[in-house]
């Protein structure tokens, strides 16, 4: 449709070479001037998150690790699973390399964009803390104007991106397949559950995010180290496709697929940020609201969401890249559905009828209702600073009649107008980075 093919022509030229030389830039800049805080500081920020102690009588409305945990909740979702079944389908297996490239940088970036979020947060008029991008932008570069894009970006995203439309899709897929629930029956469901819990505010949401989020990574990441191990002697040849795909994947395929080295780093940075978020400032939104007196603390731990979500694309990414020939995913009878496809990736890799495919549902369902729930959160931190605590409830309407809407949609449409606005939502939050770095 001629729809369609404009919508993607203008994600193809929001992440052209100016937005990933930019998202690149700023990170290795960054881990240069942190001096690699991805490697040297990962042992310490990831004994941070363990910790029990508080900082204190600090400020703020959660604990350090309810933060993490609304910010990590908001962060792996369907992008880590569909997302990346989706880059590999059409960017070759070198998609997952340069999604690896853009964590380790991400982390960086993330780190910063934490350390800006504590250190210029605010009390709000409700009480609570608010902070995010909107506020360092403003602040720290004294540009309203500025941060009133990033703000109204981000609400488009909650809405339209990440925080609905994608989670309500692939969990109405996921009930649809393992449980044979219409889709009807699983948006008006979701609607309800959503509504009850954000109705509870951040702290509903970090309760939630805290008892949900470890235990259905635990299980999504053990089911795929069990099919890698069943079939441990593809796993060599995967990583050498990983590698030359990357920068030579006609060298795999030939030149008949289609698959260049641009499209491999295309839809590998892309579907990278869309599943850590890092260079996307969203993070920063939750990282303001933990109880903490120091930003490079709350930096540090916010860094390892980056470092989480990116262990759950790669088990995704291994799990399809050593099933490719019981799955076709590098073939023109390649299947579509990004959850369809890791589903028949995990139950080719365990070999045993049903747990795969369970499996994968149960992940996309945690992940992303999780996802909803956090950004939710997100999206009512951007409205509060465009229009005030006032238009909240209204927010909150709009944000579940998407979310009812969402499985509605065709799903690979609805990746491509994400990356579309989550692109949009980048670039304010860069321009704060890189003019603040001497803060960071």
């Amino acid at each position: 449709m001629e729809v369609d093919r404009v919508i993607g022509e203008i994600s193809r030229i929001i992440w052209g070479w100016p937005l990933i030389a930019a998202l690149s830039g700023i990170g290795v800049f960054l881990s240069f001037r942190l001096k690699f805080p991805q490697i040297f500081q990962l042992k310490t920020a990831i004994k941070y998150i363990t910790s029990e102690k508080e900082d204190g009588n600090s400020i703020g409305d959660v604990s350090n690790f309810a933060s993490f945990c609304t910010a990590l909740s908001a962060t792996i979702g369907t992008g880590n699973i569909v997302g990346v079944a989706l880059a590999i389908a059409a960017g070759g297996p070198g998609a997952l390399f340069w999604i690896w490239v853009s964590a380790f940088f991400g982390m960086a970036v993330k780190y910063a964009e934490c350390v800006l979020a504590v250190r210029y947060r605010r009390i709000g008029s409700d009480g609570k803390i608010a902070g995010g991008p909107m506020y360092y932008i403003e602040e720290g570069l004294n540009s309203k104007f500025l941060a009133k894009i990033f703000a109204f970006a981000g609400i488009v995203v909650a809405l339209t991106g990440i925080g609905t439309l994608t989670q309500s899709n692939s969990i109405a897929a996921a009930t649809a397949e393992s449980f044979g629930i219409p889709k009807i029956v699983t948006a008006i469901l979701l609607g309800i559950i959503v509504a009850v819990v954000t109705l509870g505010g951040i702290h509903k949401i970090s309760y939630i995010s805290e008892k949900i989020m470890p235990l259905a990574c635990l299980l999504y990441v053990c089911a795929a180290i069990v099919a890698l191990v069943i079939n441990i002697e593809l796993l060599p040849h995967a990583i050498y496709m990983i590698f030359v795909g990357a920068f030579s994947p006609q060298s795999i395929f030939g030149g008949g697929v289609g698959i260049t080295a641009m499209t491999a780093m295309q839809l590998g940075i892309s579907r990278g940020i869309f599943s850590h978020e890092s260079g996307l400032g969203s993070a920063a939104i939750a990282a303001a609201a933990a109880k903490t007196d120091s930003p490079v603390k709350q930096g540090l731990i916010s860094m390892t969401g980056t470092f989480f979500s990116i262990i759950v694309c790669t088990m995704t990414g291994l799990v399809l890249i050593i099933t490719s020939k019981e799955t076709g995913v590098f073939t023109s009878e390649c299947i579509i559905d990004g959850a369809l496809l890791t589903s028949h990736a995990f139950e080719a890799g365990i070999g045993i009828s049903g747990i795969g495919k369970h499996i994968v549902n149960f992940g996309i369902l945690f992940f992303a209702f999780t996802t909803i729930i956090g950004w939710n959160y997100y999206g009512e931190k951007c409205v509060q600073y465009l229009w005030g605590i006032r238009v909240i409830n209204p927010y909150r309407m709009l944000f579940l009649f998407f979310v009812v809407i969402g499985p509605f949609f065709k799903i690979d449409m609805i990746f491509v107008i994400a990356d579309i606005v989550t692109g949009l939502m980048t670039i304010p939050n860069l321009i704060g980075l890189i003019a603040l770095r001497k803060t960071i």
